[in-house]
């Protein structure tokens, strides 16, 4: 199989050490969206996916996150924080914090390898912002 079509399912589960199913469950929840084939719709996915995946089963398994937590960190935090950009200080979405990496990209360029449109911040764009420690109603707490 030629490596510049990308890798199936099957190939990408054995290489991160992940069920087909959990890998799917990345894609269902907006993590990933690894290309298709025509004719097939078979998934094939990128080294740059691969990354993605490693990376979003480091924070949950690793780190701790909740699929929600995960989703609001990635409308949140700035996308070389999320996946461990190696070098920051060289991309152009490091030195404008304040808008995301997408827009940033289309006009200045960034360091990141993959497309915009597979990548896990892009993807959860549309998620509404919340502030994490957001009021619920409640007073504030009385000491006892």
């Amino acid at each position: 199989m030629d490596r510049a079509q990308g890798y199936f399912i099957n190939e990408v589960a054995r290489r991160v050490n992940l069920s087909q199913k959990r890998i799917r469950e990345y894609e269902r929840e907006g993590f990933i969206r690894p290309q298709r084939e025509a004719k097939t719709n078979n998934r094939r996915y990128s080294e740059f996916e691969i990354t993605q995946i490693e990376r979003i089963n480091y924070l949950i398994h690793e780190r701790g996150f909740t699929l929600a937590c995960l989703r609001n960190l990635l409308v949140l935090a700035p996308c070389w924080n999320i996946f461990a950009c190696p070098e920051p200080q060289r991309c152009a979405a490091f030195k404008n914090p304040h808008h995301p990496c997408w827009q940033i990209r289309a006009r200045l360029g960034t360091m990141c390898p993959g497309p915009c449109e597979r990548c896990a911040v892009f993807l959860n764009r549309e998620e509404e912002k919340r502030k994490v420690l957001e009021n619920l109603g409640h007073g504030p707490m009385e000491h006892e």
